[in-house]
């Protein structure tokens, strides 16, 4: 799999539209007025496509596992906080599970390109090619 641009990784596009999910939730007139939380939880969404990115444009595989690993806390961390919004009643039991299951999905994908880069490595085998 040979992969040039982060814009063609599955899990980024998984991730921007999550990202937008947990702004149009935190906008909502009752959950934007948590100044502390809603801006925690857009930190840590925010956080899932930038390391994405990050670790990509690193072209060493060792590094994308790395930012992929971070990309997975972010994601769990962005689940705990969206409990936290729903324990709050910013979020509604259903609207939880339903960000829920998005964000626990990314990030199993994200767990399953970082198995797959690992078995890469010690096969030698790279997913983006080396620039010079």
């Amino acid at each position: 799999m040979k992969i040039n641009r982060f814009e063609e990784l599955a899990i980024w596009k998984q991730s921007l539209a999550v990202t937008k999910e947990v702004y149009d939730y935190t906008s909502r007139p009752k959950f934007s007025k948590d100044f502390a939380l809603r801006e925690q939880i857009r930190r840590a969404v925010i956080s899932i496509s930038s390391n994405i990115v990050e670790g990509f444009e690193k072209n060493n595989n060792n590094e994308f596992i790395r930012f992929l690993k971070i990309a997975k806390g972010s994601a769990g961390e962005t689940r705990n906080q969206l409990y936290i919004a729903q324990a709050a009643d910013y979020l509604t039991g259903i609207e939880l599970n339903k960000i829920n299951a998005k964000v626990e999905d990314l990030s199993n994908q994200i767990g399953g390109l970082i198995s797959y880069l690992e078995n890469c490595r010690t096969q030698g085998k790279f997913i983006k090619p080396k620039t010079r």
